[in-house]
């Protein structure tokens, strides 16, 4: 089974980090847009609008991948404090009281949105380049399908959870320095903490 959700969160990752790329194409449509338009005078027609849809781009799909890692905003201080079997019970609630009304509601409104946009074969009013937009907002319900595959994940992820008192494996990116040390520090291995402290110190003195 864990199998299983770990290829779910291997597409989610997939997705995610493909999104990223928009940051590059995003920092040089931005800086471009500074360049022509302080230096030459020249504003261009087309960066706003290719700026919204790359930002919403990543944004939206890069939804399921945070989900996959745990890491949209909850209040860490209180929920850190509490058993794996308390995070897992408060979770599963919280899920089927907002995550997945919300997200069936967004997928709901996303599929009508694109496909009244795909009818009238909407284009964009917000400059003159006026670029068509109905692919963009199609990608609103396919957003909202992808939220709900990792939260159902996460749902057998915490049911799991409640039955053995331990969270099911998931991919990890990077960690933060201070969660390892937290980490480290609540199963009492305070010398991997002093190390870690040790080192970085010294990354602070160069």
């Amino acid at each position: 089974m864990n199998r299983v959700l770990l290829i779910v969160d291997e597409i989610s990752t997939w997705i995610g980090k493909t999104a990223g790329w928009c940051i590059l194409v995003l920092t040089f449509t931005t800086s471009y847009e500074v360049f022509v338009r302080y230096l030459f005078l020249a504003p261009t027609e087309w960066a706003f609008d290719a700026s919204y849809m790359l930002y919403g781009t990543l944004f939206m799909l890069a939804g399921a991948y945070t989900l996959s890692r745990n890491g949209h905003v909850r209040g860490d201080f209180i929920y850190r404090a509490w058993s794996p079997r308390t995070q897992a019970r408060w979770d599963l609630v919280l899920y089927f009281l907002f995550f997945f009304p919300g997200m069936l509601a967004f997928i709901y409104a996303g599929y009508g949105y694109a496909q009244l946009s795909w009818l009238v074969h909407e284009h964009s009013s917000a400059s003159p380049f006026g670029p068509p937009v109905y692919h963009f907002k199609s990608l609103i319900p396919i957003v909202g399908v992808l939220m709900v595959t990792q939260g159902i994940v996460e749902v057998i992820r915490c049911i799991m959870c409640i039955h053995t008192g331990e969270w099911p494996k998931r991919l990890h990116d990077v960690e933060e320095l201070e969660k390892v040390m937290l980490e480290k520090a609540e199963h009492g291995d305070y010398q991997v903490v002093k190390e870690l402290e040790e080192i970085g110190q010294r990354r602070g003195d160069i």
